[in-house]
């Protein structure tokens, strides 16, 4: 049932429009910002794991480029539009969404490479629990797919763990060299 409000436009045309403008000014750079954190820092982490051994230098390489991802992603989010265009709100909010959950995509699985090299099995520990928050990162990635763009579960995982493998096949093999 739909019901007229004060302003004459219907209550559930009020709430969708509502959901839409969340959707585009905070849930699409949300989206865009972990996407490209947990999956673009991918490659330069798990190679500098691999050809370095080396936790610290490892979690180096992952705070920088987190750190240098949030922050061209932030800007690129915010010059893209204006939002009086398509209508996706404040470039500056934006901006700052989608950098912030940048820097914090890469920071996930950058973490665990905190832990001293020092302690036994260090790396290995480190590796298998970044490799388990990568898995976390994704599914995360594939239940907001799935909640807010309507993206089927299985297809949106499908997408997003298939690009995150790849990315994270490169780093290796690129370590590895």
């Amino acid at each position: 049932m739909i019901l007229a409000n004060s302003g004459g436009v219907s209550t559930d045309s009020a709430a969708a429009e509502r959901h839409r403008a969340f959707v585009l000014q905070y849930v699409q750079p949300a989206l865009a910002g972990l996407i490209d954190g947990s999956v673009s820092t991918l490659a330069p982490i798990f190679a500098a794991a691999f050809a370095t051994h080396s936790n610290w230098a490892t979690f180096l390489v992952g705070l920088a480029a987190s750190v240098g991802a949030g922050i061209s992603m932030g800007f690129t989010e915010a010059l893209s539009d204006d939002g009086r265009v398509t209508g996706r709100g404040s470039p500056l909010m934006r901006g700052i969404v989608c950098g912030v959950m940048t820097a914090l995509g890469g920071l996930g699985h950058t973490l665990p490479y905190a832990i001293p090299d020092s302690w036994p099995n260090a790396f290995a520990l480190a590796t298998g629990l970044a490799v388990i928050v990568v898995a976390a990162e994704l599914l995360a990635i594939s239940a907001i797919r799935t909640r807010y763009m309507a993206t089927p579960f299985w297809r949106a995982t499908l997408q997003v763990v298939l690009g995150g493998v790849l990315v994270l096949l490169a780093g290796v093999v690129i370590g590895n060299a």
